[in-house]
């Protein structure tokens, strides 16, 4: 319930937090050229994903998008707490 009301009210952490979050998808989009829409549907659906195989912290959830040598790389931080055996 607490978690709930935080979520709905926020606190200066989850503020802190929701604009470093923001940040992270406008320098994805500046860096990939995805609409900040786009990257917010792949967060979306590698997080609906995952779910299926582990047990993990959504909000430290991390996805940068890098490039070197003209090539685009997709980073994914999954700080995991339980991979799921039986599915």
């Amino acid at each position: 319930m607490a978690s709930f009301l935080q979520k709905l009210f926020g606190d200066k952490k989850n503020s802190k937090d929701a604009a470093k979050e923001r940040l992270k998808l406008v320098l994805i989009h500046d860096r990939a050229s995805l609409s900040p829409g786009m990257v917010e549907e792949l967060r979306r659906d590698l997080i609906q994903v995952i779910s299926k195989y582990m047990e993990f912290d959504e909000q430290a959830l991390e996805v940068n998008m890098n490039s070197e040598d003209n090539i685009a790389m997709l980073e994914v931080n999954i700080p995991i707490s339980h991979i799921k055996r039986n599915i």
